[in-house]
This record gives structure tokens, sequence and C-alpha cells, in this order.
């Protein structure tokens, strides 16, 4: 998908529709808070869900969202792990065959890893970002709500 991400309907509507382009009406309204951390989740990366879960806007993150949550509970231990073999062997180890100096070969997982959690905390709000792009109203989206009236009005 090319060009800017679509807007989503409660925010057109809160800025009063400035393109003039046809609301969707039928956008689909997630249902049910994500809470508990998948069961294959040690204990490492269940403290890490729960961080995240705490630390939300509440309301925001919905049981759909768990893949992409997943994703980068994961992605974020990934990047302790390797992080820390970095701070711990340097940037540059001596290559085992010829000792000279070559990249870790822990930087290029750290460098990955932090790329898949930047694309997924878009998705889910973590960055500043991120969250000023996202409207959170007292009332939930979910079935005839505040939204509906002023969609319909």
């Amino acid at each position: 998908m090319t060009g800017r991400p679509p807007v989503p309907t409660h925010l057109k509507i809160i800025r009063g529709n400035p393109g003039k382009r046809k609301i969707n009406n039928r956008e689909p309204r997630p249902v049910g808070d994500l809470k508990e951390a998948p069961a294959y989740f040690d204990d490492e990366l269940r403290d890490v869900w729960t961080y995240a879960i705490e630390n939300a806007p509440q309301g925001l993150l919905k049981k759909v969202d768990s893949s992409v949550l997943e994703t980068w509970c994961c992605a974020h231990i990934l990047h302790r792990r390797a992080s820390q073999q970095v701070r711990q062997f340097g940037v540059l180890v001596k290559s085992p065959k010829q000792e000279v100096p070559i990249q870790s070969p822990y930087l290029p997982i750290m460098n990955k890893q932090a790329l898949i959690m930047l694309r997924c905390v878009d998705h889910l709000g973590f960055s500043p970002a991120s969250r000023s792009r996202i409207a959170m109203g007292d009332a939930p989206l979910s079935g005839a709500g505040a939204w509906d009236d002023i969609a319909t009005g």
C-alpha cells in the first residue's frame, strides 16, 4: 500500500471531514479489550505484555490487536538480549579465524528487532507520533453510540 494511511472515520467526523470524502458508516469496530498474555509466553514475555497492557490507554488495545502486540513483545525481548550482548562484547569483535575486527553478529539482530518494534508501535499507538493521531472518546465505539449519531446526523 502506498501513500498516507487512511484516516479513521471517527477522526474525520471530529475534524469535520476537511477532504469531503465519503464517510464509511460501516467501518468495523473491534470489541473485547486485550488483557491476558498468550499461554505460550514465558515469564519474561509475560512481563513485557503486562507492561504494555498496563501503560496503553485504557480501551485502546482490542483482542484483534493481539498478534501485533505479540510481535512487539517478542521483538522487544530479542532486542533487549541482543543489546546486552553488544554492550558486553562491543560493536566490533574478533573474527574466530583471522582474528581481525568484524561487526558483532548481535548488531544486525538488534537493528532488525528495533525495526520490527517501530512498525508495531505505530499500529499499537505506543509512540508519541502515533498517539497524536488517536482520538478516544468517552463512549465506546461499538454498537449504537455517539459516533453513530454524529455520522448519521
